[in-house]
């Protein structure tokens, strides 16, 4: 036995050893979601352990290799083969090696129980699996070397019963095609157990005392729960017949029952025992609401996991003070998890899920169009991709992490997207049927399945292609919310997504980004090709149109307008500046104002029309600002466009380049009315990591402490100065956790894409409240 494979260290690769069973709850676990642990004993060892057995029988001889297909009809040679064979692997030998490795790996959970589930994957099955729980059932022992390797024999043998040789006859299986893995864990006693349906037209809890064994085998009928899946509320509850419980031998909850007759207990569960519910805990409950309410949420959040259409067995562990909910077994719908369907995982950049066709592309062949509705297949993507992308359905990148531009746009545009997803375009062919999960990182070649019959099949939840930016709360939910002091921004681009974004929550807009806003309008030309072109005033109220619609749209809510700032990967664009090839610095930001203040200048003669159209709530955002001196001449130009006559016009920087870090008060003396921190750019300057590099970025990203301790020192210094600090970096939506340290070290204001900004509102008034709770505690002490 060369390894064990633990749930939460089980690869994509390795489904077919673990069994599906094993592999739905390591992605589950994965996932950070609350699972009993334990590690499989892989479909290998079965199948060395039966091509040595020891046997002159020929049919035993010839067992790895049998088709096991028999006269099912001839009902008696049926139960004699299968007796048979059963009967030479319960009377075989498990190698001692073997169960010295389970044994030592179980001992590491100081229980004296364990449960052995099998775990089976089928290849090339010609029916549907799926219920096939009665042929296979989990095995109780107890942790010791002798009851393991019967455990493991009884768990194995249990193919080769007659039902099951019936079964994988009718079903057009023989052995080859099937991989029976055994999944270990421990068993702790348990105040309730039970399972959740959940499907597209409600939901669906039992629930008992003690283990859930008890449900299994039939023994009790469970309390029944009747949840609205849209609200959680419960319609209905009918309290159910648990007249007896399991529990782990010793640990049976003697206070509360009575020793159960001897005709209850069950031999084959060595480790168990069975006790019987006084009367008056039998007309209760089994599940406070407390604990009702922790597997309501749990399935809310399974949701958007597994779709609307799943079954899930859980267990509230007994611990010292209080119960613990688990999940033990996990049954997706077919429809989400498409078995043995061809598998590609990169980054979950921007959440939902779409089924639509793939359309690999070239990128050194950019298109000028895209077909509707397609799932865009490429090797990485450029700003100036944009206005290809509002027709798409999906974005998958073979390059690129979570801050990367195909991220950024895909969550503004609420397109569902997979980054830094290796060799896709290679993987992937143009015309297949894809479906795509931006949720979890993962996209699904499909074989004959139409979207009517997805949806059919239960994936109400998958997007639709051409539903406009479906991740941005509705108002209706926003309605609810509690009042907070730090300001909460959104970082738009998009004129088309003003009148979905303006009636959120929010204080105004922290970034608008000049360069995807203008793309829409520049036709593919870069600025200064308009200009030497002679089209200087078009490309004038053009812009100034596109600056007025937010401007409109948000007054009195200020607009932090930032200017353009074109990187590197925006030479597709013909004319466009000179700078140093390949890299991701080169002329940017301020830098390329003083090298050609052309196209600056008029950037500020559009700002000055919104002025002049009576807006005066437009600010200026200056980016990758690197020396004291570019902000300076950036100032004058400014102030020779007349936007300083506002009185309420505030010039910006955006603090991303580490040398503010050091110049931040010279900045402030130089006429700096407040800072937002970049954090994409930031992290990448600060670690050295290009943002575009996903495997990388895996890594090295916002929440190293070198980058929070810049963010700290930052907020600290502009609080010093007297100047507001934002953050408009992806940071505090990828990572939410750190909005507590933000509104701990006082952040101004924090600005998020629009399909954050809901659970940002939340994160922020959390942690108001818990600094609140936490001065109320200091002064009562």
């Amino acid at each position: 036995m060369d390894k064990l494979y633990w749930l939460d260290q089980i690869k994509l690769q390795d489904r077919a050893k673990v069994g599906d069973k094993a592999f739905y709850l390591s992605r589950i676990i994965q996932r950070g979601y609350p699972v009993v642990p334990g590690f499989v004993v892989s479909a290998e060892i079965l199948r060395e352990f039966l091509e040595n057995l020891n046997s002159s029988e020929s049919l035993v001889a010839d067992l790895p290799h049998s088709s096991l297909h028999l006269d099912v009809a001839n009902w008696r040679q049926l139960q004699q083969v299968a007796g048979r064979l059963r009967q030479e692997i319960l009377t075989a030998t498990v190698p001692q090696q073997w169960v010295s490795t389970i044994f030592q790996a179980a001992r590491q959970w100081q229980t004296g129980c364990l449960i052995l589930r099998p775990t089976l994957a089928v290849s090339n099955a010609t029916l549907n699996m799926k219920n096939i729980s009665g042929l296979l059932e989990s095995v109780f022992c107890q942790c010791e070397p002798e009851a393991i390797a019967f455990a493991l024999k009884r768990t194995w043998s249990q193919i080769f019963r007659a039902r099951s040789l019936l079964y994988w006859q009718r079903a057009g299986i023989n052995l080859q095609q099937m991989s029976l893995a055994v999944l270990v864990q421990p068993v702790e006693n348990a105040i309730a157990s039970g399972l959740l349906r959940a499907n597209s037209s409600g939901w669906e809890i039992e629930a008992t005392w003690g283990l859930g064994i008890a449900i299994a085998l039939g023994e009790v009928q469970p309390d029944v729960y009747y949840i609205q899946q849209e609200t959680g509320v419960v319609l209905e509850q009918q309290l159910g017949n648990k007249i007896l419980a399991y529990s782990v031998d010793d640990a049976a909850p003697r206070a509360f029952s009575q020793p159960a007759p001897k005709s209850l207990l069950t031999p084959d569960h060595t480790c168990l025992s069975t006790y019987v519910i006084q009367s008056a805990q039998q007309k209760q409950y089994a599940l406070q609401e407390e604990y009702l309410q922790q597997i309501i949420a749990l399935g809310t959040q399974l949701v958007s996991e597994l779709g609307k259409t799943f079954t899930i067995k859980w267990t509230i562990a007994q611990q010292t003070t209080s119960g613990k909910l688990y999940i033990t077994q996990v049954s997706p719908s077919q429809s989400v998890i498409i078995p043995h369907g061809h598998f590609i995982r990169g980054l979950g950049a921007a959440g939902g899920r779409v089924v639509a066709t793939a359309l690999v592309i070239n990128p050194q062949q950019k298109p000028e169009q895209l077909p509707k509705g397609v799932i865009l297949v490429v090797t990485a993507i450029a700003p100036d991709w944009l206005p290809l992308l509002h027709q798409v359905a999906g974005i998958i990148t073979e390059q690129g992490g979570l801050t990367s531009h195909a991220a950024i746009l895909a969550r503004e545009l609420g397109i569902a997207a997979v980054v830094n997803a290796i060799s896709a375009t290679s993987l992937i062919q143009t015309g297949e049927r894809l479906l795509l999960d931006g949720d979890r990182g993962e996209v699904y070649r499909i074989k004959g399945d139409s979207k009517e019959e997805m949806d059919k099949r239960g994936e109400e939840n998958l997007l639709s292609p051409h539903h406009p930016n479906p991740k941005v709360p509705h108002p209706a939910l926003t309605s609810h919310l509690p009042m907070i002091a730090t300001q909460l921004l959104v970082n738009l681009s998009q004129s088309s997504l003003i009148e979905q974004v303006q009636s959120l929550p929010v204080d105004g807009v922290g970034l608008l980004r000049s360069e995807l806003m203008i793309l829409n309008i520049l036709s593919g030309q870069h600025p200064n090709s308009w200009i030497l072109g002679g089209r200087q005033a078009e490309l004038l109220e053009l812009w100034s149109e596109q600056i007025m619609q937010f401007a409109r749209a948000f007054a009195p809510r200020p607009v932090f307008y930032r200017s353009l700032d074109w990187p590197q990967d925006l030479l597709s664009l013909s004319d466009s500046l000179q700078s140093s090839p390949q890299s991701m610095l080169g002329e940017r930001g301020t830098f390329s104002y003083l090298r050609n203040p052309a196209v600056f200048e008029l950037e500020l003669k559009a700002l000055a029309r919104v002025q002049q159209a009576g807006y005066s709530n437009v600010n200026l955002l200056l980016p990758f600002v690197r020396t004291v001196e570019e902000f300076v001449f950036c100032r004058r130009k400014v102030e020779q466009a007349l936007l300083t006559e506002v009185s309420q016009f505030q010039l910006w920087m955006m603090a991303e380049v580490p040398s503010v870090l050091f110049l931040l008060p010279e900045y402030v003396k130089a006429g700096a009315a407040g800072i937002s921190i970049g954090t994409n750019d930031l992290t990448q300057l600060l670690l050295g990591v290009d943002r575009e590099q996903g495997q990388l970025a895996k890594v090295f990203n916002e929440l190293h402490p070198a980058v929070m301790s810049a963010i700290a020192q930052l907020i600290q210094m502009a609080k010093s100065a007297g100047i507001p600090c934002s953050i408009c970096g992806q940071a505090p939506a990828l990572y939410p956790e750190i909005i507590d340290k933000l509104v701990e070290w006082g952040i101004t204001s924090i600005s998020v894409e629009p399909e954050a900004v809901e659970r940002t509102y939340q994160a922020i008034a959390r942690a108001e409240q818990r600094l609140i709770l936490a001065a109320a505690r200091r002064k009562l002490h």
